[in-house]
């Protein structure tokens, strides 16, 4: 039995397909295996596949219909024969030492799961280079390398969310029937994995080291893709559905639930087509107001925070706001903003070091 099962969901990614494969199979920790469920590519991500399974007899390849993430996900994980099971997506790479750093701390200290932070990285194809951002999925030092059980100690649930930066105790997921949901053509049914594991995880932990090396460059990532606006509700209508089998579980979580909820629309906010923003507001406002209201509670129940969202729809900004951001941000990435702050380099150091003499 390999120490750990690494799954690869792999859906018309061929461009970054093989550096993946490449930080996989090069990882010092030998005893595990690969399983890339091909879930119906059209390009050339199959071949790429097959060849590396030819190579390396730890490669599992699992051809299916196109079926979306969830049932890809599902299926590695079903055949998955590890002790733990990893998840990688195929337009991201890791560490060489980030499968065996999870496993020696999840076996010492008989973890459910263990996560790690992580780099995001956008690449500059023209000069070669790459541009990363180091990720803590707490802000408190204090949160790290301790075994903590998240149910008890609910600001865990706020970490930052990701399913591939952490490795997953098999029988653990097996026990609770842990499962990505499976609606097709959705995205973001990461976020109903994720929130499964830490409602039922008894021993957790997160690591203060950058094992994943995620993308933010891929033009076709489901974040970017302007017609999956309600998929987070949708996703979100799920999570609430297993919370409500169970009445206790459902009034000891739902504040924990509605705060996750908003606080991801918000960052769907942030993803979503600048033309589909006030539709989305128009309908996300009134699903929130009406939701936390039938269940007790009321917006003043939430930081400003939590519910910017909603109060900046009532002040008639945040459309605004967001265009103004995202044209800032576009400005940034030409040539000629830095051009512009290459020459006025050195007129601000004069102007800098003259403030400094006056005081």
């Amino acid at each position: 039995m390999p120490r750990i099962s690494i799954v690869i969901p792999v859906y018309n990614t061929e461009q970054y397909l093989k550096e993946c494969l490449d930080s996989l199979i090069r990882q010092t920790m030998r005893d595990i295996e690969l399983i890339c469920v091909n879930d119906g590519s059209t390009d050339g991500s199959r071949a790429i596949l097959a060849e590396y399974a030819e190579k390396d007899e730890r490669i599992r390849l699992i051809d299916q219909p196109n079926s979306g993430y969830g049932r890809a996900m599902n299926t590695g994980i079903d055949q998955a024969a590890g002790e733990y099971i990893g998840i990688v997506e195929p337009d991201d790479y890791v560490s060489l030492t980030m499968f065996e750093d999870l496993y020696s701390v999840a076996a010492t200290d008989d973890l459910d799961l263990v996560k790690a932070d992580y780099l995001r990285f956008v690449s500059n194809l023209k000069a070669e280079t790459r541009t990363f951002k180091y990720t803590h999925l707490s802000d408190r030092q204090e949160d790290y390398r301790r075994v903590f059980k998240p149910r008890d100690e609910k600001g865990s649930f706020f970490f930052v969310m990701n399913t591939w930066s952490g490795i997953y105790r098999k029988d653990f997921l097996q026990k609770y029937a842990i499962r990505h949901n499976e609606t097709p053509g959705a995205s973001y049914q990461d976020n109903g994995f994720w929130f499964q594991t830490f409602l039922y995880a008894e021993r957790a932990m997160i690591l203060d080291i950058p094992c994943y090396r995620v993308r933010r460059d891929n033009p076709n990532s489901s974040i970017r893709d302007p017609e999956k606006v309600m998929a987070m509700s949708r996703e979100y209508d799920y999570i609430r559905g297993i919370l409500e089998k169970d009445e206790k579980l459902w009034e000891e979580m739902k504040e924990v639930y509605w705060r996750l909820r908003i606080r991801n629309h918000n960052a769907t906010m942030n993803r979503i087509a600048p033309e589909k923003r006030k539709e989305f507001l128009k309908e996300v406002r009134q699903e929130i107001l009406e939701g936390i209201s039938k269940d007790g509670f009321c917006p003043e129940d939430f930081s400003e925070t939590d519910f910017q969202l909603t109060k900046d729809l009532e002040r008639g900004r945040y459309i605004q706001v967001r265009q103004y951001t995202d044209e800032a941000e576009r400005l940034r990435d030409t040539a000629e903003y830095r051009i512009g702050r290459a020459v006025m380099w050195l007129p601000r150091k004069m102007r800098d070091a003259f403030r400094f003499i006056r005081t």
